[in-house]
């Protein structure tokens, strides 16, 4: 050995020994403290007490508790928040770290995303929900074209707003052809019953105004294409996943659980009761879910539809310059935790899996994809 390395070597010896102990110490080190609350924030005003809502397995979950008692032994509080300014609001509480968890629409996450935001899409809960126009009772509006030149309610930003608007292109208008009012649901109803609007796209809160005798129904997308259809999911921001990934999946088994009972049609009348805590009556439910599978609408399974239908959105949505700049779908998507509660709970084959145009897909189990 030359005397150059000599030194070093001496020198590289001294180091060693406390990166060694360092070394040491980290792997003694306890794993990240879990979270004092997991705060949940759900894009929807709500109505009930305490506060809930419906059309989603997540609000099955709420009322009854079971997040609660999933994290009652460990201490870890359980904080729901409902946002009346529906996803444009709960990015916002994204962004600024005052919710872990978010349950909102197709647009609204995907609007987020393209702005930064750092989530990841862990399950579908509420799917293909429906789009209805209404307007006054004696309302010479019968169609979607005749809203050309109307005042009409969209509440924008939110996944029926890009919904209505392939639906009046499907009927030969844009936008532009209507004169949109940026309405949310309780201003919307009373924009029309006062006759301060002429129209109005929104979704089954729509039925309890109808049954009042206060609005007609113009236009439904039920059993029509399931790209007239909205989606909703559940997100987490990714650096609480990243810290926290057994609450994660323990919030995830919930949902699943939730999900299982909510798509049980022996569960049906039970299921449209619970929803109705949230203020929505009864019969709105039967009514939205007219002649619908529930576990059609209530499966978790992030499946080629799913998936399909956010990637039709980000196209839409850049087509129409919601948003500026592509979004990436494919990796957004983690599936790790719904895979294991599926097979924790014994239900890789229990839901059916659609592909991108809403057919159902044949033989396929849920655990390989």
């Amino acid at each position: 050995m030359n005397g150059t390395a000599r030194p070093l070597l001496a020198r590289l010896r001294r180091w060693a020994a406390p990166l060694g102990l360092l070394a040491l110490m980290a792997g003694a080190l306890p794993a990240q403290a879990a979270p004092d609350t997991i705060r949940i924030g759900v894009a929807t005003a709500g109505g009930g007490d305490p506060v809930t809502w419906g059309g989603s397995p997540g609000g099955v979950a709420r009322v009854n508790n079971w997040l609660e008692d999933e994290f009652k032994a460990t201490g870890i509080k359980v904080e729901w928040l409902f946002f009346k300014g529906a996803g444009p609001a709960v990015n916002e509480a994204l962004s600024n770290k005052h919710i872990d968890f978010a349950y909102q629409g197709d647009l609204p996450s995907i609007v987020g995303r393209s702005n930064g935001l750092k989530t990841k899409l862990l399950l579908a809960s509420g799917a293909r929900n429906n789009l209805y126009l209404v307007a006054p009772p004696k309302s010479d509006i019968r169609s979607i074209k005749d809203l050309k030149d109307r005042t009409v309610s969209i509440f924008r930003g939110t996944n029926g707003h890009l919904v209505a608007i392939n639906v009046l292109a499907a009927n030969g208008l844009a936008e532009r052809d209507i004169k949109g009012v940026n309405l949310d649901t309780g201003s919307a109803q009373a924009a029309l019953v006062s006759n301060g609007v002429d129209a109005a796209f929104g979704g089954y809160e729509w039925f309890k105004v109808r049954d009042q005798g206060l609005a007609k129904v113009v236009y439904s997308t039920q059993g029509q294409d399931p790209a007239f259809t909205r989606q909703a999911s559940l997100l987490v921001r990714a650096d609480f996943e990243q810290a926290n990934p057994a609450e994660v999946q323990r919030v995830v088994d919930v949902f699943v659980r939730a999900a299982r009972w909510s798509s049980d049609e022996k569960n049906r009348d039970e299921l449209f009761r619970i929803w109705a805590r949230s203020g929505t009556p009864v019969a709105s439910w039967a009514a939205e879910f007219d002649q619908q599978q529930l576990a059609v609408r209530n499966s978790p399974l992030a499946d080629d539809f799913i998936i399909g239908r956010y990637k039709a959105v980000v196209a839409d949505a850049l087509k129409l310059k919601l948003i500026r700049r592509e979004v990436s779908v494919d990796d957004w998507f983690d599936t790790r935790y719904l895979k294991n509660a599926l097979k924790k709970q014994g239900l890789d084959n229990y839901w059916t899996a659609y592909d991108a145009k809403g057919q159902p897909k044949v033989g396929q189990s849920v655990a390989s994809r």
